[in-house]
């Protein structure tokens, strides 16, 4: 019953994150925060849909006595470890980097390929072969038992083969991302480009306390 009802606080700290989100469009100082923000929001979202939905998908001791060990379980275990916790740990990394070198400019442009990347990346790897392959193997332990939905039989079949050759695409744009996220963040400190911005304009826009 607990676990069912995880998915509501997930809901309601997505709108939260919606409305921050909002909130960063809208204020000049919090423009300089938009990108952790975004994956804020994107902690949101995967916490909902990978710890929330592919969590209680599998996590019912009903679903887990047929479940446990399959692809499910890594379906659930990809969008909820780094979908949360990668995307929350990137979010703080990008939020403790604008404290260090707040006079730095930014490249938007990277870190907007970056985290389309790993969001693109990360729902293809779910979608193109955790999930249906998941399901290939729960159908075959209904039919022939759990044994044979792990076993080398079944994982040599044709289809298994195709499915597992469909996480290619999803690991590719995934590594992309990784790529623009370590080049942006190597390239703050090697190559920094001063800000044009004028900071006492920035600092005059937010709201005292």
């Amino acid at each position: 019953m607990f676990l069912g009802f995880e998915v509501v606080p997930l809901a309601l700290i997505g709108l939260e994150a919606m409305e921050t989100w909002q909130h960063s469009r809208a204020t000049p100082w919090m423009q300089r925060y938009k990108w952790p923000i975004a994956f804020f929001l994107a902690v949101s979202f995967w916490n909902l849909v990978g710890a929330g939905l592919f969590g209680f998908l599998i996590n019912t001791p009903i679903a887990l006595y047929y479940m446990q060990g399959l692809n499910l379980t890594a379906l659930h275990g990809h969008t909820a470890l780094f979908g949360v916790y990668g995307m929350l740990g990137i979010g703080l990394m990008l939020f403790c980097l604008r404290g260090l070198r707040d006079d730095v400019q930014w490249n938007h442009g990277w870190l907007r390929g970056s985290f389309w990347c790993f969001n693109i990346g990360l729902a293809l790897m779910a979608l193109l072969t955790l999930l249906p392959m998941g399901v290939l193997q729960l159908q075959a332990v209904l039919e022939h038992g759990y044994a044979y939905a792990r076993s080398a039989e079944f994982m040599g079949q044709p289809m298994i083969h195709l499915l597992v050759w469909m996480r290619m695409p999803g690991d590719l744009i995934f590594a992309a991302g990784a790529l623009l996220l370590a080049a942006f963040v190597a390239l703050q400190w090697i190559r920094p480009r001063r800000d044009t911005t004028d900071q006492a304009a920035l600092a005059d826009a937010v709201p005292a306390e």
